[in-house]
Parts: C-alpha cells; sequence; structure tokens
C-alpha cells in the first residue's frame, strides 16, 4: 500500500509551509507509516486545501480526518497512554492551535510586508514575472477578506499580537518541564502543538509572539527535539 500526502514544500527550516501538512507528517511519522510527497496536488485539493492524502484510490482530506483514517485503518491509537481528561486537554489544545494561532500566524506571515517578502513571497516564484504583483496583491487581498470573516482581522496588530502571546504562554505553561505534551511519550495532540510552535518560532514569522516564543526556552526544545526525532535532516548541525 503507498500513502501519497499532498503538501507544499519546506520552507525556512519548516517541513512544509503548513502547519497542517507538518501536523500530517508528523502523525504519519508517528504511526511507523511510510509515505511519499507530492507537491503538485493543490489544483486538485478535494477541499480546496491542503494536506490530503490518497491511499490506493481512497483520498482523505484534511489533517484530523487523516488522523482519523490512520487509527481507524491501521488501529494505531496515539493517545493510548492518556487518561480521559488528558485526552480532552489535547483535544481543546489541538482547537486553539487550529482555530486561534493559525489565524494569528497566517496575519503575521501575509499581513505584515517584511514577513511576506521573507515568506509567503516566494510561492509565486513560478508565476510569470509581468503577473507576479497581481497574483500577490489578488491572493493577499483574499486572505485579508478571509481574516476579517473570521474575526482576527478585525483587531490592531498590537491586538493580535496580545492574544498571542497568551496562546504561547498557555502552550509553555502545559508544557512545562516535560519532553511532551503529556509526559515522557507524544501524543496525537504533540503532532498539532509541534506543527504550530515551529510555525510561530520559523524567522517567517517576525512579531513579538515569536519574541515570547523563543523567551520561552522550553517550546524552542520542545520544537528541536521533535525536530531530531521525526525531521533529522531539518536538525541543527
Amino acid at each position: 500500500m503507498t500513502i501519497t500526502l499532498y503538501c507544499f514544500r519546506p520552507v525556512a527550516g519548516l517541513p512544509d509551509a503548513s502547519p497542517f501538512v507538518t501536523k500530517a507528517m508528523v502523525l504519519l511519522k508517528m504511526a511507523g507509516l511510510d509515505y511519499v510527497e507530492d507537491r503538485s496536488g493543490f489544483s486538485k485539493a478535494p477541499k480546496g486545501k491542503q494536506p490530503y492524502i490518497n491511499e490506493d484510490g481512497e483520498t482523505v482530506a484534511d489533517s484530523t480526518f487523516i488522523r482519523f483514517h490512520v487509527e481507524k485503518k491501521y488501529g494505531v491509537d496515539f493517545d493510548a497512554h492518556l487518561s480521559a481528561a488528558q485526552k480532552a486537554i489535547g483535544w481543546c489544545v489541538e482547537k486553539m492551535c487550529e482555530e486561534h494561532l493559525y489565524w494569528i500566524i497566517v496575519h503575521t506571515r501575509w499581513m505584515d510586508e517584511a514577513n511576506f517578502e521573507r515568506g509567503p513571497a516566494r510561492f509565486f516564484s513560478s508565476v510569470p514575472a509581468i503577473a507576479r504583483p497581481l497574483a500577490k496583491w489578488f491572493i493577499r487581498r483574499r486572505i485579508a477578506k478571509s481574516l476579517w470573516a473570521q474575526g482576527m482581522g478585525r483587531h490592531s496588530p498590537s491586538e493580535i499580537d496580545a492574544l498571542g502571546m497568551r496562546d504561547i504562554e498557555a502552550l509553555a505553561t502545559l508544557i512545562g518541564d516535560k519532553p511532551y505534551l503529556f509526559g515522557d511519550a507524544p501524543c496525537g495532540a504533540d503532532a498539532t502543538v509541534f506543527a504550530f510552535v515551529a510555525s510561530v518560532l520559523s524567522p517567517m514569522s517576525e512579531s513579538a509572539v515569536r519574541d515570547a516564543a523563543l523567551a520561552n526556552a522550553n517550546l524552542v526544545a520542545y520544537r528541536d527535539r521533535i525536530v531530531q526525532a521525526y525531521f533529522p535532516e531539518n536538525a541543527p548541525a
């Protein structure tokens, strides 16, 4: 059986530009499943987003549904060592990352001019030079509309920083001095938390939120620990 993971591409030391793709990569690695990457499938994404996987003709879209698929098909229990309360906390933490911190990262990368140029602007390199400025303007305008509709875009930059720093404080407190979110072994939620902590720490995301993350040595060590375990090719020399 071959699992094809449809993804974007590595950028700025991250396994993938999307934290959701990175999450899916970690889940597949944690499950001990081999996969191949396909970076040409975005136009065919069934939900208009990546990641999605195809396994022997079966397509599964969305990182959380990829997790459900792996758990059901392969009998993997990412949270076997957790209590019911820990599983509930893990779900809540995942949703904080995916439904709140995500939009802060999007705003930081796409709406800040310097961050846009050092990060997302690279994604337009395949667009003909004459059309590139228009393409950038169009996509950034669409993302700004999404941010406004979601609500994050209605806040000032300083307000967004304040919200992001609370997320970072919560994650740093929950991890504490433990190797992983709930102790000595990673669980399913660690795939999500790692993906978003790594995204915040990326040099693409220069901001007060990144500064807050860098100031928490346990978050930096947590990121480095999981990079070493699952992406050793990205680990610092």
